[in-house]
């Protein structure tokens, strides 16, 4: 249990609320006051910003809607760090986040020791239903720190110094794997989504049946060396195993490896949170977009797995489906996908699969029913949690989301095939 001073051990809610907050200011302890306020894409936001916004949260709809007498820390903030709450109001634009140079990275941290001090003071008075809003921010918070970490790793990568933001980690030799192998399922009526027990977000539920045709699943993702054999076949050359879309994207965007990856005299090498070295053959491919997963499924002779293919295969206890399974983020060190195996961390998998509701979906009321509901639309999902995805966050039926074209996450592909 975390203690505060002159109060008790904090309860499980207000324990993990203390180590999520700390986790995020570590995280950006590396950082400059420069560093956390400039934004390299609209697709990403400033450190500074992730850091404010996510104490924007507590303060919203915890602190605000159910302390009595609780002032904001500053009025200005609603504007400045609400994200897409239409409920809440007039916003700052996204693309102009970048644009924030006041409040300081000092006052944003602050800002955020008061929010942690009047929320954990509040906890022991706080009813089912404020208490399960901090849950929630809890998990929020997890996402934000996730971006936190791509999001500098965009911005390090428009540097021409290229910084490190951790320094490396000791490499421990691994061989490389042998080929996939496939885990086949016999096809059937099968259940997914969130089952009830602990939490999930809204977009995971309900649970319900799916028929699925007998198919298999690669017993472990795509390889930087797998991937390097794709490129020397002309992979990005051709259109020949592209969607239209993607290939169009390829050609306007002169897309010819996936994101960090440069080639200097013959030898891939790739940009990281730990600076640039040469690919590890071995360990996961990442930093691809689902249209660059789709072209090498299909070139492999395969395809994505459906998003129920993914789950009714990660969703055994033979499958490492425990939360701490696998290459997660642990603490701020260096963060990196790394030869493995399982279904969870190092990248998030690319599914064919749209990101549309469940049957029987419905939102939340207020403002926090905007969470998820509102972008079910043009984004394909991804399962399995990454290398910068904290610890214990993920679960077989988290399902993220994003755009066929962004790659600035850490996404990578397992195969799929018909049986």
């Amino acid at each position: 249990m975390i203690a505060t001073a002159g109060k008790t051990a904090l309860d499980p809610i207000g324990a993990r609320f203390a180590r999520v907050r700390a986790l995020s200011e570590a995280l950006a302890a590396p950082l400059s006051d420069a560093d956390a306020t400039v934004q390299s894409m609209d697709d990403a936001s400033p450190a500074k910003w992730h850091l404010a916004h996510t104490s924007w949260f507590f303060e919203t709809f915890v602190l605000r809607d159910f302390v009595p007498g609780h002032a904001p820390h500053d009025p200005r903030y609603a504007f400045l760090f609400n994200s897409y709450y239409e409920a809440e109001g007039a916003r700052h634009a996204r693309p102009r986040r970048g644009m924030i140079t006041r409040p300081s990275l000092a006052e944003v941290l602050d800002y955020r020791r008061a929010v942690t001090e009047a929320l954990i003071a509040a906890l022991p008075d706080l009813p089912a239903e404020a208490r399960a809003l901090v849950a929630l921010g809890c998990h929020h918070e997890e996402q934000h720190q996730e971006l936190l970490l791509t999001d500098i790793l965009h911005l390090f990568a428009q540097n021409p110094l290229e910084p490190a933001l951790f320094a490396p980690a000791p490499k421990v030799p691994v061989g490389m794997p042998g080929p996939i192998g496939w885990r086949e399922h016999q096809g059937g009526i099968v259940e997914i989504g969130h089952a009830g027990e602990g939490f999930a977000f809204d977009a995971e539920g309900p649970r319900h049946a799916v028929l699925l045709r007998p198919h298999a699943l690669a017993d472990r993702t795509v390889t930087n060396g797998e991937w390097a054999a794709f490129i020397a076949d002309g992979g990005y050359a051709e259109p020949r195993h592209w969607l239209s879309d993607g290939w169009a994207w390829v050609k306007a965007n002169a897309i010819d490896a996936p994101l960090y990856w440069r080639q200097q005299d013959g030898v891939w090498t790739r940009f990281g949170l730990d600076g640039r070295r040469a690919i590890d053959p071995a360990a996961p491919v990442t930093h691809i977009s689902f249209y660059e997963a789709d072209a090498y499924a299909s070139w492999a002779g395969a395809r994505l797995p459906s998003e129920a293919e993914w789950e009714a295969a990660a969703d055994t206890p033979a499958a490492d489906t425990a939360a701490d399974a696998g290459n997660q983020l642990d603490r701020a060190e260096a963060v990196e996908p790394r030869p493995g195996g399982g279904f969870f961390g190092d990248v998030w998998e690319w599914t064919g699969s749209a990101f549309r509701p469940y049957p029987g979906f419905r939102a939340a009321a207020g403002a926090v029913g905007e969470y998820n509901g509102k972008f079910m639309s043009g984004q394909f999902v991804l399962r399995g949690g990454s290398c910068a995805t904290p610890r214990g966050h993920a679960r077989a039926s988290y399902r993220n989301f994003f755009y066929p074209h962004q790659r600035w996450q850490f996404t990578g592909v397992r195969l799929a095939r018909d049986v």
